[in-house]
């Protein structure tokens, strides 16, 4: 029986197995992709260390055996593992910009990526942004995205795990903003001292009953960076007692809670939340004002 590495010699031919391959196996599309064609594009390419976009000048290349060999490897852990193609990689993208990642760190796909590229208008309004927290940062993503977008502002970069901000602080020197940003390690907002003009926020927060039937792709995944008790809001409750603790006169607290979000919704009827859309997908991101939790909280007590 002939292997494919003898068989297959361009990267066209490559692209076209992989996308085979992936079409008859039952891996699960969760973490940057969502189609066979695309995780195939994203698998080959980035092997090569080629461009996603604007890279038919590539395609009839043909490569060495080595190349040949980790593509292979790679499209066999994918389907064989169910790894996650980022971590195959050690790398995904965010807000067109890529980051370091490792099963130290949830793969990023944060929605609040969207309302960055937007400058989080029109809630932001015309106010400056000085100082921003990113909390539970995992790979820093969020955090290192809102810094390329408010060039002036100073960001902290806060997770629980030690790993994670090794993972985060890697990013900060990858992208050269280490003069305004830093990490912090903090169980939510135990260790953080600062006041802040926004904080955001995507915690862990998929409950015990989406925990035990996830793919196979998230096992790979820190659970600590998931789990957050029987209906998901854990942290969640914790973030919002602290939050108007942390937050500068207008400030804003934006978090993501998924799947959660009913439940969240329910357990607060007194509290404003603005639910957002996204015209790229994804849901289950709140905003609230400084001013909105200071009110609830005089109003609890």
């Amino acid at each position: 029986m002939t292997s494919p590495i003898t068989e297959l010699h361009t990267i066209r031919d490559y692209l076209r197995y992989a996308a085979s391959r992936f079409a008859e196996s039952p891996i699960f599309y969760g973490h940057g992709t969502d189609n066979v064609w695309d995780e195939a594009v994203h698998l080959v390419m980035r092997t090569l260390k080629l461009p996603l976009e604007n890279n038919t000048l590539f395609l009839d290349a043909r490569l060495v055996h080595e190349e040949r060999q980790q593509i292979l490897e790679r499209i066999d852990r994918r389907i064989n593992d169910r790894v996650p193609l980022a971590y195959l990689l050690g790398e995904a993208w965010f807000m067109g910009m890529p980051f370091n990642v490792d099963e130290r760190v949830l793969v990023p796909r944060s929605p609040i990526g969207e309302l960055l590229e937007n400058g989080l208008q029109p809630w932001l309004g015309d106010r400056q942004v000085v100082r921003l927290l990113d909390l539970c940062t995992g790979s820093g993503c969020i955090g290192i995205g809102a810094a390329t977008v408010f060039e002036e502002a100073e960001v902290d970069l806060s997770d629980i795990s030690s790993d994670a901000l090794d993972v985060a602080q890697s990013n900060i020197e990858m992208h050269g903003v280490g003069d305004r940003v830093r990490t912090i390690q903090s169980d939510v907002f135990d260790s953080i001292d600062e006041i802040y003009d926004v904080i955001l926020s995507n915690p862990p927060y998929v409950d015990a009953e989406d925990i035990a039937d996830m793919p196979d792709e998230f096992r790979h995944e820190p659970e600590l960076g998931l789990a957050a008790g029987n209906d998901g809001l854990d942290i969640a409750h914790r973030i919002i007692d602290k939050a108007a603790d942390h937050l500068a006169p207008g400030g804003l607290l934006i978090v993501e809670v998924g799947n959660s979000w009913v439940a969240l919704d329910e357990a607060y009827p007194d509290l404003p939340f603005t639910w957002l859309d996204f015209e790229r997908g994804g849901d289950g991101v709140f905003v609230l004002t400084a001013e909105d939790l200071r009110a609830w909280k005089a109003g609890k007590n």
